[in-house]
Formats: structure tokens, C-alpha cells, sequence
């Protein structure tokens, strides 16, 4: 397979044999003097091309953009990103990010390592991953919260590109707060997941996400069980609303589509 270059690539992208390896970093600090978000360490590599964007003062803004094909098999990616004590930072994405096949055939992977200080504020808010058939990907999400930190994350995944099936993906989602787990918990679908589509998995959907939203507020006010969305047989998708053993709340939805599955998600982040 050929990787369509858009973007130029960061001096720190290497392609050895057996596929590309790339770490990208965000640092995100408070100004005590200006009273803003700095951003002191914004370094991309490979397929990621880090973007400042417009925004608040108070606010750091950063969004990825993909200046390659990526992840293909064989690939080794990741992404680190720290909003120090007091800083805000928010961190979108251009466009989805495809797993497409390699030409050896091995798995790609891809983690993420967020890490938010006290008083700090970290919003992860990226477009979908799409499992593209034929793909392998081993994903891999750490978090790491000091006692006094918010986080907002969403992550969705697609199943397929329109009218084809999916690749294989494994996601994992392990969340610490000031070294206790409030959340670990892992994910498989695809070749070689036996019952993932299912009527007591996926059933008939094929877009699966969710949105966790952590911080001191929810030790005193927990949130309450909700549904999301309309009725089961409307097909558009349903969700659930939960509190955490912690400071915290989890929304989780499936649906027919990347579209369905946001309007689910945002649904929860309203409420």
C-alpha cells in the first residue's frame, strides 16, 4: 500500500522495516504571570501534525492534523500529552483516523498518555477511529489525573467504511487518579472476536463510543443514571449515563453510525 504524503513530516519520523515509529508531544503550562495557557512543548512526528488554533486566553487549543496514511500495519504510534497544574488544554482532530492494512500483514498500535495536573483541565476530543477491513490495530489509552484535575475524553470508533466490513481492534482505556484505577477496561471486535456482533455485543451497530468526564465536583454531587437516546427499535442508537467509584461519570453508546453515536455522546455532555 502507498502512503499519500499531504503534510511535510517532522524530522523525528523514522520508517524502519516493519513499519513507522512516531511519538508526538504536547505540553501544555500556566502562565502566572500572563494568567494564560503556554504551550512549551508542541513537537509532531510522522503522521502527526500538531496545529495551534484560535482560542481563549485561559485556554491552550491544539489540533491534529494527519500528514500521512496512518496507522498502517506494522505501525508504532504515539501521542503524549500533559496540561500541567492550572493549565487548559483542548485537543481536536482534523478528520478521522483510518486503520488500513499494511503490506506484511502485522498488527499497528497506537497509544495515548494523558496526563492532567491539580487544578488542571484536559479536554481530548478527537474525530473517530475508523477500522478499516483488513486492518489490525492494538490501541492503548492511559490516563493519569492528579487529585484535583478534570478531564473531559471522548472516544469513537467505526467499524468499517461504508459498505465493507471490519478490520480487528482491540482497545484498552485504564484511568488513574492520583495512582487509584477509577477505570480499566478493555474492548475487542472483529476477525478472531468471537460474539462482537452479536445480538448481546453490537447487534446490527457498528459505531461504539464513549465520554468520560472526571473532577472534584462529582465527589460531592455524583451523577445520576440516565438513558440516551429514543427507543430501542428507533435505530438510532442507545447509551447509558453512570456515575464512577470516583470523581466521575462515563457515557457509553452504540449506534449505526459515526453520526448517530456523536449526536448520543454530545446528548450526555449536554445533560
Amino acid at each position: 500500500m502507498t502512503r499519500t504524503l499531504t503534510l511535510p513530516t517532522a524530522p523525528q519520523a523514522a520508517l524502519p522495516a516493519g513499519g513507522l515509529r512516531a511519538t508526538a508531544r504536547i505540553v501544555a503550562r500556566f502562565d502566572d504571570g500572563g494568567g494564560a495557557t503556554r504551550l512549551p512543548v508542541l513537537d509532531g512526528a510522522g503522521p502527526f501534525a500538531l496545529r495551534r488554533i484560535q482560542s481563549p486566553a485561559d485556554q491552550a487549543r491544539v489540533c491534529l492534523v494527519g500528514a500521512m496514511s496512518a496507522p498502517l500495519g506494522g505501525d508504532r504510534l504515539r501521542i503524549e500529552a500533559t496540561a500541567e497544574a492550572g493549565a487548559a488544554l483542548r485537543i481536536t482532530a482534523a478528520a478521522a483516523t483510518v486503520a488500513l492494512p499494511g503490506r506484511t500483514g502485522d498488527l499497528a498500535t497506537y497509544d495515548v498518555h494523558l496526563t492532567v495536573g491539580d487544578g488542571a483541565r484536559l479536554e481530548w476530543l478527537p474525530e473517530p477511529l475508523i477500522s478499516a477491513e483488513g486492518s489490525d490495530l492494538r490501541m492503548t489509552t492511559t490516563i493519569d489525573l492528579a487529585p484535583t484535575a478534570r478531564l473531559v475524553f471522548r472516544e469513537e470508533q467505526v467499524l468499517g467504511r461504508s459498505g465493507e466490513h471490519t478490520g480487528a481492534l482491540r482497545s484498552r482505556l485504564t484511568v488513574r487518579q492520583a495512582g487509584r484505577t477509577l477505570l480499566d477496561q478493555e474492548t475487542a471486535y472483529g476477525p478472531g472476536v468471537p460474539g462482537w456482533d452479536s445480538s448481546a455485543v453490537l447487534g446490527r451497530h457498528r459505531a461504539v463510543g464513549q465520554l468520560l468526564l472526571c473532577g472534584p465536583e462529582f465527589a460531592d454531587r455524583p451523577a445520576e443514571v440516565r438513558l440516551l437516546g429514543g427507543a430501542s427499535g428507533d435505530g438510532a442508537g442507545q447509551g447509558v449515563l453512570a456515575p464512577l467509584a470516583g470523581p466521575a461519570a462515563l457515557a457509553t453508546a452504540v449506534a449505526p453510525d459515526g453520526l448517530s453515536l456523536r449526536r448520543l455522546l454530545d446528548g450526555a455532555a449536554a445533560g
